[in-house]
């Protein structure tokens, strides 16, 4: 049996850590629309339809396509309302929301601390190595 080759480099814990953070990335939030999405709305306590999608520079389908998956998850509440006769939604993070935000943000902190980790310690992880250009020959009038 062969050893993991993950497990044999100097730097495994690192890797293995951040592999595991990534396994733990949700994926309803991971998508970089839904990540602007969350974001936004963690950021601003709620949002429109129409800042959503100037904001993030999205179309409406792909912009509703989005926020009926987190909807679906419950992680957005929508409000509909009319303002001056015309339809206005307005979206909302919830708690589980803002929990899996949160989580979200863990998992990737958790993948830069792997990662810095690994810098920290130089000393132990091999250098490739590149051959060095070799000095190009001088030639031209009189020079052969």
């Amino acid at each position: 049996m062969s050893e993991d080759p993950i497990l044999s480099h100097p730097n495994a814990q690192q890797a293995v850590a951040a592999l595991e953070a990534v396994e733990a990335l949700d994926n309803a939030i991971h998508q970089k629309a839904r990540l602007g999405i969350m974001s936004t709305l963690l950021a601003l306590g709620e949002a429109d339809f129409k800042l959503l999608k100037e904001a993030l520079a999205l179309s409406d389908g792909n912009l509703s396509t989005h926020l009926a998956l987190l909807e679906e998850r419950g992680y957005l509440t929508a409000r509909k309302e009319f303002v001056r006769k015309k339809p206005r939604t307005t979206y909302a993070p919830t708690e589980a929301g803002r929990s899996a935000f949160h989580a979200y943000l863990l998992a990737l902190e958790r993948i830069v601390r792997a990662a810095d980790a690994a810098e920290a310690r130089p000393e132990e992880t091999p250098a490739p190595t590149r051959p060095m250009p070799s000095s190009p020959q001088v030639t031209g009038p009189g020079r052969a």
